[in-house]
C-alpha cells in the first residue's frame, strides 16, 4: 500500500473514508484495539430471508472496512455476520411450506424449530445457510457467527454474569422505554424453558450473582425454576443482547437502520455498563416505495434482490446502496435504468481520472479499487429504445446495430455490454411496453420533423453521434416558434418517434438504429402513421 494512496485517502471527501477515518481517529486514537484488529459487524435476523437491505448493510460496512484497510494497512480488519438464530419465532411467516410442522414449535429458538423446507436440521439453520449462500454470491468477505452457537459455548458467558451482576443498572436504563404492564414484567434475561424449550418473558424473582443464576417462576406449572445465565440457558432481550454482543465481542463498527437509532442509543448506555465503549455507528436512512411509503416486508411493496437483478447487474444495485447512504430512497422497479447508466457514466470516469480523484469515484469503492476494463459505449437508457423501435427479443438482431454503430464490438470483446443488451430486452417487456403512448404527430411537428429528415438524409453515412445531435440541436432552434425551448423539442421526438416523454440523446440513438432505419422512421411520423400500430405490424 503506497504511503500517498493513504494520504490522498485521507482527504478524500467518500463517505466510505469519512466513516473511516472517524473509526480511526475518534475511537481508536490510532491504535491497535487490544484484541488485535478492527471488527466491523452486520447483524441480520434469521426468521425470514436475506433481502436487499441485507445486502445494503453488508455492502455498506464492506466498502467502510476496504476504506479503513487504505487509511491504516497495518491494522488487521474482521467483519461478522451475525445472525441471531436464539431469537424465537413468534408467528409463522407467510412464504414458508408445511406451517403445520412449524406452528406446535412457535416460541422456541429458531434453532430448535423443524425445518419447513426439509433441508437442514432447523429452520434457524436453513435461513443461516441462505444468507451464507447470498452473501458469498455476492463475493462479500466475512465470517458468520450463529447467536445459537456462542451462547451455547460460552463465548458470551463472561459478558452474560456482566449483565447478572449489574442488572439493576441496566434495568434502570431499559424500563424507562417501556408501557406500565410491560415493566411489571420486564427482565433482560429470557430463560430458555427446560421443560418446552420455549423462550420464556417471565419476570426473574431472584438473582444469585455468586452462583450465575436467576430463579423464575414457571408460567403453566407455577414451579420456581433456577436456571444459569451463562451455557446458552438464558439468552437476552434483543436490546440488551445488542450492547452486550458489542462488549463481549469488541465490535468497533456497526451500522443500522434510522429507524433503530432509539435501540443504538439503549444498547450503547448498556456497553458502557458493561465496562466497553460502544462501537463507531452509522444510521442510514430507510428505503421507501414509488409513493414515498415505508418499504415493509410484510407488505411486499419494495423490491427484492432477485427483482433488481432480473432486470440489471448487480453492480447498478451496488451504485444504488453507495449513493447517499443518509438520504432517503425510493426503491422501485422505475429507478432501474437510472442507477445502471449512473454506474456506466462512473466506470466509464475511473479510466480518465488521476488516483485522487479515483477515490470519489463509487467504482472504485464498488470493486475494491480495480473496476477492470470492460466499458459499454451506449447507456442502458438508449438500449431500452433500440429493443423498442427495433421489435425483437433476439440479442444478436440488437447486436448487429450495435456493431454498425461500434464497429469491432461483439459479445465476447464486450461482455458487460452483452449482459445489458439482455437486461435491457427483459425490462423493455415488462415495464417500457406496457406503458407506451404514442403521439401521432401534428402538422406543426410534420414540418420540423420533415426538415430533421432532409437533414438526416444529407449527413455523411458515418456521422457520428455527437455529429447527428447537433443536427437534431440545430433543427429544433429552426423551429423555434413551434419549440419555444429545445427540451420541448426533444420531448415532441420522444413522445412521437419513441411513445415516452423521456428519452435519450437523439443523435446518439439516430447513429445507433442506422440512418436508413432512423430516416424511414421519420417516413412514417411524417406521413401521420401511430406508430405503435406500425410497430405491432413490424413486430
Amino acid at each position: 500500500m503506497s504511503h500517498s494512496l493513504a494520504h490522498s485517502a485521507r482527504e478524500s471527501s467518500a463517505w466510505p473514508f469519512q466513516e473511516a477515518r472517524d473509526l480511526l481517529d475518534k475511537r481508536l486514537n490510532g491504535k491497535v484495539p487490544d484484541k488485535g484488529y478492527v471488527l466491523f459487524e452486520t447483524g441480520y435476523g434469521p426468521s425470514g430471508l436475506p433481502h436487499i437491505g441485507t445486502f445494503g448493510e453488508v455492502a455498506r460496512t464492506s466498502w467502510v472496512r476496504r476504506a479503513f484497510e487504505i487509511l491504516a494497512p497495518d491494522i488487521p480488519t474482521r467483519l461478522f455476520a451475525f445472525s441471531d438464530d436464539m431469537d424465537a419465532l413468534r408467528k409463522i411467516p407467510d412464504n414458508i411450506p408445511n406451517k403445520d410442522r412449524v406452528r406446535e414449535h412457535l416460541g422456541k429458538p429458531l434453532t430448535r424449530i423443524p425445518d419447513p423446507f426439509g433441508t437442514h436440521e432447523s429452520f434457524g439453520h436453513h435461513n443461516n445457510a441462505r444468507l451464507r449462500g447470498f452473501l458469498d454470491s455476492f463475493g462479500f468477505d466475512y465470517e458468520f457467527k450463529s447467536a445459537t452457537e456462542m451462547y451455547a459455548n460460552g463465548h458470551f458467558d463472561q459478558a452474560l454474569r456482566g449483565v447478572l451482576e449489574h442488572y439493576d443498572a441496566i434495568m434502570a436504563v431499559m424500563l424507562p422505554t417501556l408501557g406500565a404492564e410491560r415493566q411489571a414484567t420486564y427482565s433482560p434475561f429470557l430463560p430458555v424453558c427446560p421443560r418446552t424449550g420455549v423462550v420464556l418473558q417471565v419476570p426473574v424473582i431472584h438473582r444469585d450473582v455468586d452462583a450465575g443464576t436467576i430463579v423464575y417462576q414457571d408460567p403453566q406449572t407455577g414451579e420456581k425454576v433456577e436456571v444459569p445465565v451463562t451455557g446458552g440457558a438464558c439468552k437476552l432481550q434483543w436490546k440488551p443482547d445488542w450492547g452486550m454482543r458489542w462488549h463481549a465481542l469488541g465490535v468497533d463498527y456497526e451500522m443500522s437502520g434510522k429507524d433503530l437509532i432509539p435501540s443504538v442509543d439503549l444498547a450503547g448506555k448498556i456497553c458502557r455498563i458493561l465496562g466497553s465503549t460502544p462501537p463507531k455507528t452509522l444510521s442510514y436512512e430507510l428505503f421507501l416505495d414509488e409513493n414515498g411509503q415505508k418499504i415493509s416486508k410484510s407488505k411486499g411493496n419494495g423490491l427484492s434482490v432477485e427483482d433488481w437483478l432480473k432486470y440489471a447487474p448487480e453492480e447498478s444495485l451496488a451504485l444504488f446502496m453507495y449513493q447517499k447512504p443518509k438520504a432517503a430512497k425510493r426503491l422501485y422497479f422505475d429507478v432501474i435504468p437510472r442507477a445502471v447508466d449512473d454506474y456506466v457514466a462512473h466506470a466509464a470516469a475511473f479510466a480518465e481520472q488521476d488516483p485522487v480523484a479515483r477515490l470519489t469515484n463509487p467504482a472504485w469503492h464498488i470493486h475494491h479499487g480495480e473496476p477492470g476494463t470492460d466499458r459499454t459505449p451506449l447507456t442502458f437508457g438508449i438500449l431500452l429504445n433500440l429493443v423498442g423501435v427495433a421489435n425483437t427479443d433476439d440479442p444478436a438482431v440488437l447486436w448487429h446495430y450495435i456493431r454498425n454503430y461500434a464497429p469491432g464490438s461483439s459479445p465476447e470483446t464486450m461482455p458487460f455490454l452483452d449482459r445489458l443488451v439482455r437486461y435491457a430486452i427483459v425490462y423493455y417487456n415488462d415495464f417500457v411496453r406496457p406503458t407506451k403512448q404514442y403521439r401521432i404527430a401534428n402538422s406543426a411537428d410534420k414540418t420540423a420533423l420533415a426538415d430533421l429528415r432532409e437533414a438526416l438524409k444529407a449527413a455523411p453515412a458515418d456521422a457520428s453521434g455527437e455529429d447527428l445531435q447537433n443536427i437534431v440541436y440545430a433543427i429544433g432552434k429552426q423551429h423555434g416558434d413551434t419549440y419555444p425551448g429545445l427540451r420541448d423539442w426533444f420531448r415532441a421526438q420522444y413522445e412521437i418517434l419513441l411513445g415516452q416523454e423521456q428519452g435519450p440523446r437523439m443523435g446518439s440513438f439516430f447513429a445507433l438504429y442506422g440512418l436508413d432505419r432512423s430516416i424511414a422512421l421519420l417516413d412514417r411520423a411524417i406521413a401521420g402513421e401511430d406508430l405503435k400500430i406500425t410497430a405491432e405490424l413490424d413486430a
